[in-house]
């Protein structure tokens, strides 16, 4: 396992991080990244990428994700999940199913969005929960998400409700909590979260950090490990001739046809091995049979 991408089912009580430091010790290799943080408590699908994957991070990181999880009614937190210190505790005999269900549907589109004091975030290089545990001011920097659905599943039982997330990146579940309770008149909190999928990644491809272990230790294929040249992305791929694998080793620019895309969009290139060899994007498009003039960006010699 050199290059490529390893799905990961995480653990709860660990940070992102440190799942990486403990594949880099598991499989004997440094250059390890993740794409898209997930909270220490939170569990679910953390995609890695490994050796010449890391270069492929920003494309995993914007791909819709997918949760489930739970909200607390009746107990507001500082840190807006079950982690935090209560804030504040309220009735929970006014909440209706109709009133949840109809706020969770206003909740849904794009707009901004203000993360929760205490999160990763960063401002001047210093992360939001660093100020709020300094008991310093945390600015209100909002930022326009995108919720494709938020819905309920099943009904509210024991002050909780499981619901089914759907969002763009740089969502926050735990706000959507808090924003909950409060728009319905109530108090709550995150109590729970498992993400799901990250595009067309899926939790049932994953490997918890044990079975990756054992799949070491046995010299084992594990599960979750997909090789570098079978890496899907989010948009067309291309296979080239010779010719002009050649100019895109050299950083050149060549023309394809049957281009599905507009210009400024991405485009993975294999060759006729259908070995990986690099990313490129559409400069110009010539004339309409779907040619255009592709640019290597990111090239994997």
């Amino acid at each position: 396992m050199l290059d490529g991408l390893l799905l990961i089912d995480k653990d709860p009580g660990m940070t992102s991080h440190d799942v990486v430091q403990r594949v880099r010790r598991i499989i004997h290799q440094k250059k390890v990244g993740h794409c898209g943080t997930l909270d220490p408590d939170a569990t679910g699908l953390l995609i890695l990428t490994l050796g010449r994957a890391t270069r492929l991070t920003r494309f995993f990181i914007q791909a819709p994700k997918v949760y489930e999880g739970t909200v607390r009614f009746g107990l507001a937190t500082d840190t807006y999940d079950a982690a935090g210190e209560v804030t504040a505790e309220g009735p929970t005999d006014g909440l209706t199913m109709e009133e949840l269900t109809s706020v969770m549907d206003e909740l849904t589109g794009t707009y901004p969005q203000t993360p929760p004091p205490f999160c990763a975030k960063k401002i001047k290089g210093v992360r939001f929960y660093e100020l709020a545990r300094r008991g310093e001011e945390v600015p209100v920097v909002a930022k326009e998400i995108t919720v494709y659905r938020f819905e309920p599943r099943g009904e509210l039982t024991d002050d909780r409700l499981k619901f089914e997330l759907a969002c763009g990146s740089g969502t926050y579940a735990r706000t959507l909590a808090h924003e909950l309770g409060a728009k319905c008149g109530s108090h709550s909190h995150l109590e729970a979260l498992r993400r799901l999928s990250i595009g067309h990644f899926d939790i049932s491809q994953a490997a918890t950090l044990a079975e990756l272990a054992e799949a070491v230790e046995t010299d084992k294929p594990p599960v979750g490990w997909i090789p570098f040249d079978e890496i899907k992305l989010p948009f067309q791929e291309i296979v080239t001739d010779a010719q002009q694998e050649r100019r895109l080793l050299h950083g050149q620019t060549i023309i394809l046809r049957e281009l599905a895309g507009e210009e400024g969009d991405w485009i993975k290139l294999v060759n006729p091995s259908h070995q990986f060899i690099a990313v490129g994007s559409v400069v110009e498009r010539i004339g309409q049979a779907g040619v255009g003039l592709v640019q290597p960006r990111i090239v994997f010699n």
